[in-house]
């Protein structure tokens, strides 16, 4: 990965989540990037080390940033909203037609399969606390 980042002048970042890919992308891997670098993070904000790479951006070692995710979703850290370049989106990797219409019958099937059996088709990971065993 830090080969890769001293080869490339943006690194886009789309990859799952999780403990495999905690902090992904770090010190290393951006510096590797080097001053005239991009780093685009449209995958999880636990992906790159955000404090490292905040630190990376204020002192030049990290040319530009593109975030839709960050560490503590949906906070932003202001030192990111303080930088002119860095470019902040919300998370927006699902806004498809076809994805969109997907989530909207997940949510209608799992109202329907909580109602017929007392349990969701698919909890929400943040919400399986509440589902009874």
């Amino acid at each position: 990965l830090v080969e890769l980042a001293k080869r490339s002048d943006v690194l886009i970042v789309i990859t799952p989540g999780g403990p495999e890919t905690d902090k992904l992308i770090s010190r290393e891997v951006m510096e590797a990037l080097g001053p005239k670098g991009t780093l685009i993070n449209v995958a999880r904000g636990t992906v790159v080390d955000e404090e490292e790479m905040i630190s990376a951006l204020q002192d030049g070692r990290l040319g530009n940033a593109g975030l839709d995710v960050f560490e503590e979703e949906p906070k932003v850290p202001q030192a990111l909203i303080d930088m002119d370049h860095v470019v902040l989106t919300p998370h927006v990797a699902s806004a498809t037609w076809e994805t969109r219409q997907d989530m909207s019958d997940m949510v209608v099937e799992n109202i329907v399969t909580f109602f017929d059996n007392g349990k969701p088709t698919a909890p929400v990971p943040e919400s399986a606390h509440l589902v009874k065993a």
